[in-house]
């Protein structure tokens, strides 16, 4: 259970209370017994109450940023480009011919074994809009925003499975205990809404291969980790107060728990007490904002059916609806991941013909439509939207079994190329950055690394990425640690 659960279910008040009792037994613990007794019918006043002592309340970056707000959207399990964005009429030609040996040579795959033979794109392409974007028939809805995005079209990582890969999109290493992207920015940035989260995490699907890691706050304070919210049933877990527990009761004893941990703070001087009472705080808070933001039904049922959104459901859909009302209402970085995209066609429907297909049906609608929604409402100049996966597909197929026998045509991991794109909040419109060679193996072009995107991500956001820096363990942090430039061509 994280720190805004725990804060919510009260579980907390229990551990306070023993450790309360402790002191109590000293002298120090009797005298704050006192002052408590005799305060506690008034609001609870910590030096939280100063907003320069909030870690949430809403701070200016380094410079003149040309966003407020992120939504990373993550397809889990890495979309192939060479069915959706990265257009390869070549590797057409070279269908079920063997795989050069010069193409494996040096080469770490996941699960490709001997030499595999190619595989030439499972759908077709068209031009799109005045930019003239190559996009997959599996995406006609999107389509039609090609004039909106930036293409980044030589993208590449270090990680080629899948929880390390994701682990370094979003907190620029493979390994546990850094900060993810949206801790980052929520501690540079504070939260616009003081009722709601800075960083909410929806997830279509199971959680990402990485688990929750992929929004925890590292070694930052827990008050700038995500929070998971829930498209069905309550949307954070003990939003509601336990039976026999009123709004009053349940006020007096965050503000009794507070006061102790104000004294405790005093005693030892550790700043994550100073977080558990601003998460104290916002749980309280949350409680009637948070029902209300997250309930789709109160849309209008036009607004409803363009998303293809179902109140009640756990849903892609739900859920690109619910992250525009979280945006709308002043949180700072939303985070989406979709669960389905690990097109190793290892089974029937699961490969980048049938089974890409599928999975582009399933978002295609919606994403379209948040784009839209958040362009008509006039949110989209001030919003970065980023889409991709953690990382690419080959040019070949898997032939796990090493026999090219495979009766489902999929794709293996591949970290040299892939396409992510990015709309709204600064960067330029009906644009394409970068190129991969004429069957989508590497970048010749434009070649951007993931932490060149977390550099550029932030650098809309107003910070010089080398810069924003966080002391940790003797020496100052940053998401881009050690490398990283920002991506200029992509930004108007």
């Amino acid at each position: 259970m994280d720190i805004f659960h725990e804060a919510l279910f009260g579980q907390a008040l229990y551990n306070t209370r023993r450790h309360f009792l402790k002191q109590a037994v000293g002298g120090l613990g009797g005298i704050a017994l006192g002052s408590l007794l005799g305060n506690c019918q008034n609001k609870s006043q910590t030096s939280l109450t100063d907003p320069d002592e909030n870690p949430l309340s809403v701070k200016s970056p380094h410079f003149s940023p040309k966003a407020k707000r992120v939504l990373f959207l993550h397809m889990e399990g890495a979309p192939s480009q060479l069915e959706l964005f990265d257009y390869k009429p070549e590797l057409a030609k070279l269908d079920g011919q063997l795989c050069p040996q010069s193409l494996l040579d040096g080469k770490r795959f996941a699960f490709i074994k001997g030499v595999p033979k190619m595989l030439g794109p499972q759908a077709q392409f068209a031009q799109h809009g005045q930019s003239g974007a190559w996009i997959s028939e599996y995406l006609p809805h999107f389509s039609t925003m090609a004039d909106e995005v930036t293409f980044l079209k030589a993208m590449h990582t270090d990680e080629f499975n899948h929880a390390p890969a994701q682990l370094f999109m979003h907190s620029g290493t493979p390994r546990l205990g850094r900060p993810s992207m949206g801790a980052w920015v929520t501690y540079g940035l504070g939260s616009e809404n003081q009722n709601l989260p800075g960083f909410v995490v929806l997830v279509s699907g199971s959680d990402p291969s990485a688990g929750k890691s992929v929004w925890g706050s590292g070694f930052l304070p827990s008050v700038y980790q995500g929070v998971q919210c829930r498209t069905k049933g309550d949307p954070v877990l003990y939003i509601q107060n336990p039976a026999g527990i009123d709004d009053t009761l349940r006020r007096r004893s965050i503000e009794v728990i507070n006061q102790i941990n104000e004294l405790e703070h005093q005693q030892v001087g550790d700043p994550e007490i100073l977080t558990r009472i601003q998460q104290y705080e916002l749980a309280y808070r949350m409680q009637a904002e948070v029902p209300e933001t997250m309930n789709i039904a109160d849309e209008p049922l036009w607004v409803q059916e363009m998303y293809g959104a179902k109140p009640g459901e756990s849903s892609f859909a739900n859920n690109c609806l619910l992250a525009r009302k979280l945006l709308e209402k002043g949180v700072r970085f939303v985070q989406l991941f979709d669960r389905r995209w690990d097109s190793h066609g290892t089974d029937e429907g699961s490969g980048v013909n049938d089974g890409l297909r599928r999975n582009c049906q399933y978002i295609d609608k919606p994403l379209t439509a948040l784009l839209k929604d958040l362009q008509q409402r006039g949110l989209l100049d001030d919003t970065l939207v980023v889409w991709g996966g953690e990382f690419g597909r080959t040019p070949m197929m898997e032939n796990r079994a090493g026999d090219n026998n495979t009766p489902f045509k999929g794709r293996d991991h591949h970290i040299d190329a892939f396409t992510m794109w990015m709309a709204g909040g600064g960067v330029k419109q009906g644009y394409s950055h970068g190129e991969t060679d004429e069957i989508g193996y590497y970048g010749v072009s434009g070649r951007t690394h993931v932490h060149d995107l977390q550099a550029t991500i932030l650098h809309l956001l107003g910070f010089d990425h080398e810069k924003f820096t966080y002391p940790f363990q003797g020496r100052n942090f940053r998401l881009t640690d050690v490398h990283g430039k920002v991506v200029r061509e992509v930004i108007a």
